[in-house]
């Protein structure tokens, strides 16, 4: 059984949510929910994802899942959001017990932050089956952007986070720390060991030159065909020489400080200080 897609894109950090469907019941998953933020002002903001649940809530649909693919480093999540309003469980790669303890010392959280992954409800390994409905999913361990990444096949559809992007555009960057290009091109060959005609929906799309739409829904065969850095089988140490290279000259993501120490909990925002309020850090000289 296949599912059936909705995706829905925010142009502010070219990010695409998913919900997914089983065509037999009225069971979704949300996959990569966007919470808007503004960093000059602080404040944040639920339109994107009450986009998402006017969608769910108008057809009547249960959701059994809102899923990431990793912990994001350029969006906040609007996992908690969805949450209380949609119900449904929170899941994430149980690697994240890396990526918590990673960045809890880089921002310097102290022992009040767990780093087991509690404030997630499941977190998944390689293999690992779920069910939305009758539509059965499973969990691949796809490493190398960060420790944590996941893609989630269900039916005739992968879900690739930043692994992949659309063929034209390439594939994530392994520079942030537990990043690995070596560890990505495996990951990599593990989604185009799939069968050719799977679909694959990426988490962005940032319009490279040439293309006038924003896309989010490719192939494997497209991908082991034509993708900028993967493609006609290219070797690992080519890839890891053009991907290292090529990540050298990147800048640090504009929301990564404050997407960091949100998504690591799951979307919650620190716990407020004596005045009521949540505030985020800055480590200076850290990153």
């Amino acid at each position: 059984m296949n599912p059936e897609i909705q995706a829905f894109f925010d142009q502010a950090t070219n990010t695409v949510s998913y919900i997914i469907r089983d065509p037999a019941s009225s069971h979704v998953a949300v996959i990569d929910s966007v919470l808007d933020f503004d960093y000059a002002s602080g404040h944040t903001d639920t339109r994107s994802a009450q986009a998402i649940t006017d969608f769910i809530t108008a057809r009547g649909w249960t959701t059994d899942w809102i899923l990431e693919t990793h912990v994001h480093a350029d969006h906040l999540s609007a996992a908690p959001f969805l949450q209380e309003r949609l119900g449904g469980k929170i899941g994430i790669g149980e690697r994240i017990t890396v990526v918590q303890d990673t960045f809890g010392k880089i921002f310097n959280e102290g022992t009040e932050f767990q780093r087991d992954g509690s404030q997630f409800d499941r977190l998944f390994a390689e293999g690992d089956r779920f069910s939305i409905g009758a539509l059965e999913g499973y969990v691949l361990h796809t490493p190398g952007h960060t420790p944590a990444c996941l893609t989630y096949v269900i039916g005739n559809c992968a879900f690739v986070g930043d692994t992949l992007f659309m063929p034209d555009y390439g594939t994530a960057r392994c520079d942030f720390p537990g990043g690995s290009a070596e560890m990505l091109y495996g990951s990599i060959q593990k989604i185009l060991s799939l069968p050719d005609d799977t679909r694959i929906f990426v988490g962005h799309d940032y319009l490279p030159a040439g293309r006038e739409d924003f896309q989010w829904e490719t192939t494997v065969g497209e991908q082991r065909r034509a993708n900028i850095h993967i493609g006609a089988n290219r070797s690992r140490e080519d890839f890891v020489t053009l991907r290292e290279t090529r990540d050298a000259t990147l800048g640090a993501p504009r929301l990564i400080i404050p997407s960091l120490q949100i998504n690591m909990r799951a979307g919650h925002m620190p716990p407020p200080e004596e005045d009521g309020h949540s505030y985020l850090k800055v480590p200076l000289n850290k990153l």
